[in-house]
């Protein structure tokens, strides 16, 4: 699958970055795993009922080391959604059939553990984009079905624009992970307020500026 393709490349990264500067090997933070497990928001939320959404991501993780949530969207049985996401992107309403058992949606995030910060790390957001059916059905479902008027929808509705898949992956965020860092800062060039500095100055975190 293309999850499985971009976390392979993810991993053998990882592996590279080892063999070529060995300071980044440290006992006391575990690599990714060789493998990406997959889970739907309503399995994990079976799995954790107690637990807040996030909550449920760090718990995972902690078991796993990596995952692709997927299902991010559809109100699941507790009559909430994962987590809100636009109506007119990826496709959150679709059927889908996993180990005999019926979901929806077709996009997810690519979750990671993070073993220097001890928390729940995003790499990417990603799915397949909605299609004409897809479009209406979840702008009906948030009650903004006025937004078909648009230029981009009506691409969308008129197959004017071809069905794709889609994601982003936080550059950023790979750096971090793969080297190692504490703050997005120590990979990336911006302004950063001065207590902040202080902050990550005192924990021998030096963020660039």
């Amino acid at each position: 699958s293309v999850v499985k393709k971009i976390y392979d490349v993810i991993k053998r990264t990882e592996v590279q970055l080892h063999e070529k500067f060995p300071e980044l090997v440290d006992a006391r933070y575990a690599s990714l795993p060789d493998k990406i497990e997959f889970i739907h928001a309503e399995d994990l939320l079976a799995k954790y009922p107690d637990l807040p959404r996030k909550e449920r991501e760090t718990a995972i993780l902690k078991e796993k080391g990596a995952v692709f949530l997927y299902g991010i969207g559809w109100t699941l049985d507790d009559g909430y959604p994962h987590e809100n996401r636009a109506a007119d992107y990826d496709d959150w309403a679709s059927e889908v059939t996993h180990n005999g058992k019926n979901y929806h949606g077709l996009n997810g995030d690519i979750l990671v553990w993070n073993p220097v910060t001890q928390r729940r790390h995003e790499l990417s957001s990603m799915g397949i984009r909605v299609d004409s059916e897809t479009l209406k059905l979840q702008l009906q479902m948030c009650g903004l079905e006025a937004e078909l008027e648009r230029e981009y929808h009506q691409g969308i509705v008129s197959d004017t624009y071809p069905q794709s898949i889609g994601g982003g992956i936080g550059q950023e965020r790979l750096y971090m992970l793969l080297l190692r860092k504490a703050h997005l800062g120590e990979v990336s060039v911006t302004v950063w307020p001065q207590k902040l500095k202080e902050i990550c100055a005192a924990r021998n975190i030096h963020v660039l500026s």
